[in-house]
């Protein structure tokens, strides 16, 4: 993911409190009262319950950056139901606007979304934002995930004749590759970076995205963060394992994997952040 941090990031849905019960606070603990479900929205309009409201990001931008198959749209789904505010992206997915990520329709330079996604790298691309939040995935893992999506969409599993032919080996060499130059661009090139990995992300939901939103500038509740974890994975999780998961990698793939695990885990340390999990390399 990449990020120009707003300011005063205000996007995408969000409530406001009537004045006269802005004072209560409410706790996810407390059960709702049933007999509010289900009530006509004009009719809980004129209760005073909630509005719900879009405003444009004031200032400067954010990003979210990752390799493919990295964990970004996840990654979303948490900044959204964290903050409240739509995030967006650098190019435009009509299956994930119909699921629900309604700013990925908005142009990435509008600013009325808190982050922008984006797997592009390049001293040039990565100058134009002014932070970037880096989420950073085992290649073993985003390799599957991303070969997974180009065979069979966000959700689906490639076939067996899909690992089997040519266009796998062929995936992974140029993958792989990508995968470092990608770290590498953005360590050298980004103004402002937040290093995420994704695995701790997952072992450590509510203090690493905690981190996030602060990153972006925005200030969150634990009860909203308590919210997320009960709601943290979201629709776009491929769900259960294939019936059969062969190892997909050749002793030449892993070889060339873990030269650039090593790569990246150095220049990570070269540049004062914590290097690659241990587990990234297969033992």
């Amino acid at each position: 993911m990449s990020a120009h941090t707003s300011t005063q990031p205000s996007t995408s849905p969000g409530y406001r409190p009537n004045q006269a019960q802005a004072k209560d606070e409410f706790n996810l603990h407390d059960a709702m009262d049933s007999s509010l479900c289900g009530q006509d929205p004009e009719a809980q309009r004129l209760a005073e319950y909630c509005e719900v409201y879009q405003t444009p990001v004031q200032g400067e931008f954010c990003i979210p950056d990752c390799f493919p198959g990295a964990g970004n749209t996840w990654a979303r789904h948490l900044i959204e139901h964290a903050t409240g505010f739509y995030t967006g992206s650098y190019y435009f997915d009509g299956i994930l606007y119909n699921k629900g990520f309604k700013g990925e329709k908005d142009h990435w330079r509008s600013r009325r979304t808190i982050c922008v996604k984006t797997h592009e790298s390049g001293r040039r691309e990565i100058e134009m934002f002014d932070s970037a939040i880096l989420l950073i995935r085992n290649p073993y893992q985003s390799l599957v995930a991303e070969f997974n999506r180009k065979c069979a969409g966000h959700l689906g599993y490639a076939a067996d004749r899909n690992w089997k032919s040519k266009e796998w080996p062929e995936f992974v060499n140029s993958y792989a590759s990508w995968w470092s130059s990608h770290v590498l661009d953005w360590l050298k090139y980004g103004k402002r970076l937040l290093v995420v990995h994704y695995e701790e992300l997952r072992r450590s939901l509510v203090p690493t995205l905690r981190e996030m939103v602060a990153f972006l500038n925005v200030s969150v509740s634990e009860e909203r963060l308590l919210c997320v974890e009960n709601n943290k994975e979201g629709s776009f999780r491929r769900r259960g394992r294939r019936s059969h998961d062969p190892e997909p990698f050749t002793p030449e793939m892993k070889d060339l994997i873990n030269g650039y695990i090593r790569t990246v885990d150095q220049a990570l340390r070269d540049h004062n952040w914590t290097g690659l999990p241990r587990e990234y390399v297969p033992r």
